[in-house]
């Protein structure tokens, strides 16, 4: 049986499940519906599930000389994880935090890995999956280091333009690398 749900359709846009897989993907998987301000992932400890968004906003951020910077932000039809974390199972700064209430799409890491084992096709979503991650880190890194700040602001429009209106403006201008005068600046220019 095929039980369809926004994180299967989600994953299948990476590469086609067999019902099989599919079915052993929607047996592992545990759906939350959790309030504004929940943390998923607090700081310090092991990353020990990965969340789909079906709807609502994450924050992923750490603390730096007394300061919280955020690090990552994520919506519907996105992953929330501390990568890191996830992938050694070791500790990890990062914080995961809800910005909305949300509905999430969670898998454990050992869920994971057993149906890794088992489905080959869920194995090569996997790599996939992390291939698609490590660009995106990537493109963040090159953003972050060599986009001006106005250049950064227009790339948050274009990528996720809701997020001026449903995330503090402290906070994206933390993820955006900048300070929250810049960023009032870089919304008075476009």
């Amino acid at each position: 049986m095929i039980i369809t749900n926004p994180f299967l359709e989600a994953i299948n846009r990476f590469t086609p499940l067999s019902p099989d897989s599919q079915d052993a993907m929607a047996n592992v998987l545990k759906r939350l519906e959790l309030p504004k301000g929940h943390v998923l992932i607090p700081q310090n400890t092991i990353c020990r599930w990965v969340y789909f968004i079906e709807s609502g906003l994450t924050r992923t951020y750490y603390y730096k000389n007394g300061k919280d910077v955020t690090d990552w932000l994520s919506a519907e039809g996105q992953f929330a994880v501390s990568l890191s974390s996830f992938l050694t199972q070791q500790p990890d700064r990062r914080i995961v935090e809800l910005l909305e209430p949300s509905v999430l799409w969670g898998i454990s890491h050992d869920g994971l890995e057993t149906l890794y084992q088992q489905h080959h096709d869920i194995e090569r979503l996997g790599r996939l999956l992390a291939n698609h991650g490590m660009l995106l880190l990537q493109r963040r890194f090159d953003e972050l280091h060599f986009a001006t700040a106005l250049e950064r602001y227009r790339n948050l429009i274009a990528l996720n333009p809701t997020f001026i209106q449903r995330v503090p403006l402290g906070m994206v201008a933390s993820y955006l690398g900048m300070t929250p005068e810049t960023l009032s600046r870089m919304r008075a220019q476009v």
